[in-house]
């Protein structure tokens, strides 16, 4: 039998509300600028964020890009939505697909740095950018990304958000390690930095709808 409407209610983030044209914009350049961010802090090689760890550390096992296992793991992550029953957006579905390869042209169009101080660069700026881009893609209001999404579907049943964003990153972080992913001081760098910029844009990027 096709979903009833009431269904698709719950299952999908309608896309209306005023301003579309410019909130579809800001959240696809939100998620290739987030993707940017990212490749930037793998590049400088002082530790990638939580999930980032475990997507080099798939890489580093199983083969493929980065950007690839970014993508794989977004998809995997929205099956673990079904028992949830979290609601999704347009931007959740655009935010498993645009992140991923973003990342990989980073990567591809820069160039390691060569200093300590432009490692540093490469990781503040990266840290900078996505929490920047965040700000961008959430106050779109197209629908959460993957990883939020698990988050806030797990604490709709108990723990507060604060247990289960440590609980998902935790997991992601310590799997990532045993495959051999980046971690590093800038890991612990990012967990702390990226929240008070995300807290700074994005009242600044929310769309009223």
């Amino acid at each position: 039998m096709p979903p009833s409407t009431e269904d698709r209610r719950r299952w999908l983030i309608p896309i209306r509300g005023p301003r579309l044209v410019r909130r579809f914009v800001q959240l696809t350049a939100g998620l290739v600028i987030f993707g940017v961010g990212i490749g930037l802090i793998l590049q400088s090689d002082l530790g990638a964020p939580a999930w980032d760890v475990l997507h080099t550390g798939l890489a580093e096992r199983f083969g493929l890009t980065v950007g690839s296992w970014t993508v794989i793991v977004s998809g995997v992550v929205l099956l673990l939505w079904i028992p949830l029953r979290e609601p999704y957006g347009i931007g959740t579905l655009l935010n498993g697909l645009l992140i991923g390869p973003a990342v990989d042209v980073t990567l591809v169009l820069t160039d390691p740095p060569e200093s300590v101080a432009a490692d540093l660069a490469f990781l503040v700026g990266g840290i900078v950018l996505v929490g920047f881009a965040t700000g961008m893609y959430i106050g779109a209001g197209l629908g959460p990304g993957p990883r939020d999404g698990l988050m806030t579907g797990i604490a709709k049943r108990g723990p507060s958000i604060r247990r289960a964003r440590t609980i998902v990153e935790l997991g992601a972080l310590v799997t990532g390690v045993v495959l051999g992913g980046e971690l590093g001081w800038g890991t612990l760098l990012f967990a702390f930095g990226v929240g008070p910029v995300v807290q700074f844009f994005l009242p600044r990027w929310t769309v009223a709808v």
